[in-house]
This record gives structure tokens, C-alpha cells and sequence, in this order.
């Protein structure tokens, strides 16, 4: 238990481009009153990890480790842990923290496979270990503002696209950018996965860029999912439809707009007062009633690593749990099991190889 005279020591291991942000924002809730230190950085690249710190700026600079081991074998009392790591090392570097009674966030996707995300489930509860997965967009307020107006979706189209960049090539588009919308859609979406279908295929890298994938659940809902880490532009989109319902989502712009089909109520005016709306044919006594929640705007990893710290002071379940972050995958790979069945029948090994 910590408190603002006793505040929560944290480490972030991995300064890539996430543990870069990860340390940034701990630094930032520290110097906003949390009770939180960030009290080490490690990293293999020892330089790396040190420029980070002039960076990050202190009174007293945080040590640098090059290992989890070396953190460890510290004085430096570490509660709890950002797991920043390429994918690959998820696994092991959340064992070896969780095993020396170290609270963990691990970066999404969780592990690399699901035998992995296993192990760390039942590590996580068999250590009684606070152990979240950082799919960030659950932190968006316009997520957060959009929650509350789900309740019966049939329908999702949503659309991920970003600018390529050689940031996480470690991973295909679907584990790198559609994941995120995986998770949500899955959140809100309470029936099992009945049916998957996928496309995809590599553009500027050796692994899928572009994807398209389609889920039906036993429930009806249908999701589709486009995410491309080749486009031109930034989109970061989901729409949703519900009976007498659509809502738009925009996680960039953290904006949440609705049309409500509704009973018109003794006083409203008729629906043509809407002029932004063309004339629809309706119900009797029924109007349109567009609408905006109202959104508290904060930076996503803001509100998940304070999500995170609470969690680790109350030791409580996490907002975000491992059988969250294992769910996410489990489709992710069928997704990717798709892709390649589908690649396999339009034989594009071959369409992908130089021509003479």
C-alpha cells in the first residue's frame, strides 16, 4: 500500500517507442501530486535508456539497468512494472517480475502465443499478482463516453489506419493497430465468436500491413474491421448501429456523436427543425434526436497508468485483465489463420515474388 509519503516505486522496462510514453507519463503523474516514483529504467541499450532520463529531467536521475535481473538484484524496490518489451519478450520479462513479487502492465498484444498468455494468467493467480494488458483505447474518454449508450449493437465498422512506420514490425498489422479495435468491439459485445473471416497482405514489410476482418456472433452482431499501417492518412474510427440507434466514435478526435430514433415528447419541435437532417419518413410520434455525450478530454495512457497505480495500491483487479488481453489474441490469431488460408487459395506467394 502506498501513500503520498510512502509514493508507489515503478520501472518501465523496454524504452522503445511505448516505454518512452510509459516513463514520460509516470514522470508527469509524479510531478502532478500522485503518490508514484519512477524509480528505474531498463533496457539493453544502456545509451538509449540514459538520454531518456536527461529527457525525462529529475533532481535525482533515475537508475538505468540493462536487465530485469540486474533491476532485481537492486536496492531499488521496485512495486510495479511496465512491460514495454517487443512481443517476443513479454512472456518471459512478466515472469520474471511477477516471480519477485512484482505488479505488471504488459504492452498489448499480451504474449506472442495464447500457450503464453496461459502462463501468465495462472502465474498472475497463483502469485496474486495485479496484472493488466495496456490495450490502451479502453483509457479514450470517447470510449468511455460512448459505453454507456451500448446496448444491443448489430453492427460494427471500424477503421484503423495509420502511416507506415518501421515502429513494430515485429508484429503483422493485426496484432500491431486492429487489436486495439478487437478489444473494444469484444468489450461491448457480450456473445460468443461465431464466425471469422479475414483478408490481408504484406505491402511494404515481410508481414500482413493491410487487413480486412469480418466477425459474427451468435447474437447477430456483425463487426468489420479494416486496419492498414500503409495508408496516407490517420484514421482511427468506429461506428456502431443498434435498433433505433447509430453511433460514431472518433478515438483521434475523442468524439462521440449519436442519432436516437425516439417517442417525440409534448412540446419538441417537428423533426424539420433539424435542418442539418434531410426529411426521413417516420413512425408517427416519432422524431430523430441527434446528440453528444459530454467528454472529459485526457490522454488515453494518462488514464490507464492511473487506472493501473489504483489498481496496485487497492490490489484489485485491473480494469483491463489478462483474460481480456487473451481474448483479444485468440481472435487476433484466428483472424490470422484466415489471412493465411485465404493467401494460400488466391496463391499470392507466388503474385509476391520479383519478377525477372
Amino acid at each position: 500500500m502506498s501513500n503520498d509519503s510512502n509514493p508507489l516505486r515503478v520501472a518501465v522496462v523496454g524504452v522503445g517507442a511505448f516505454g518512452r510514453n510509459h516513463a514520460r507519463v509516470y514522470r508527469e503523474l509524479e510531478q502532478a501530486g500522485e503518490p508514484v516514483r519512477l524509480a528505474a529504467l531498463v533496457d539493453r541499450d544502456r545509451a538509449k535508456a540514459t538520454a531518456l532520463v536527461e529527457q525525462l529531467g529529475a533532481d535525482a536521475p533515475v537508475p538505468v539497468f540493462a536487465s530485469v535481473a540486474h533491476l532485481l538484484a537492486s536496492n531499488a524496490q521496485i512495486a510495479a512494472a511496465s512491460v514495454a518489451v517487443p512481443t517476443l519478450d513479454h512472456h518471459a520479462t512478466a515472469i520474471e517480475l511477477m516471480n519477485a513479487g512484482v505488479d505488471v502492465l504488459v504492452e498489448k498484444p499480451l504474449a506472442s502465443t495464447l500457450a503464453e498468455a496461459d502462463s501468465l494468467i495462472a502465474l498472475a493467480a497463483r502469485t496474486k499478482r495485479i496484472a493488466q494488458v495496456g490495450h490502451l483505447e479502453r483509457f479514450n474518454p470517447a470510449v468511455q463516453a460512448a459505453i454507456p449508450l451500448v446496448h444491443t449493437p448489430m453492427f460494427f465498422e471500424v477503421h484503423r489506419l495509420s502511416v507506415f512506420s518501421p515502429r513494430a514490425l515485429d508484429v503483422d498489422v493485426v496484432l500491431d493497430l486492429m487489436i486495439h479495435d478487437l478489444d473494444i468491439v469484444l468489450s461491448l459485445v457480450h456473445s460468443p465468436l461465431r464466425e471469422v473471416r479475414a483478408v490481408g497482405i504484406p505491402i511494404l514489410s515481410s508481414k500482413v500491413d493491410i487487413a480486412n476482418a469480418r466477425l459474427e456472433f451468435e447474437s447477430g452482431c456483425v463487426a468489420n474491421f479494416t486496419a492498414s499501417r500503409v495508408s496516407t492518412e490517420r484514421v482511427r474510427k468506429l461506428r456502431l448501429f443498434q435498433p433505433h440507434q447509430y453511433v460514431s466514435l472518433d478515438y483521434s478526435r475523442q468524439d462521440v456523436f449519436a442519432l436516437s430514433v425516439e417517442a417525440a415528447k409534448p412540446g419538441d419541435p417537428p423533426p424539420a427543425a433539424a435542418a442539418q437532417f434531410p426529411p426521413m419518413p417516420l413512425p408517427a410520434g416519432m422524431r430523430i434526436t441527434p446528440s453528444r455525450p459530454a467528454i472529459a478530454s485526457e490522454e488515453p495512457l494518462h488514464a490507464e497508468l492511473r487506472s493501473f497505480l489504483e489498481a496496485v495500491r487497492a490490489h484489485r483487479p485491473p480494469a483491463v485483465t489478462l483474460e481480456d488481453g487473451r481474448r483479444a489474441l485468440d481472435v487476433a490469431f484466428q483472424i490470422l489463420a484466415q489471412i493465411a488460408e485465404h493467401s494460400g487459395r488466391a496463391n499470392l506467394a507466388a503474385m509476391a515474388r520479383p519478377q525477372g
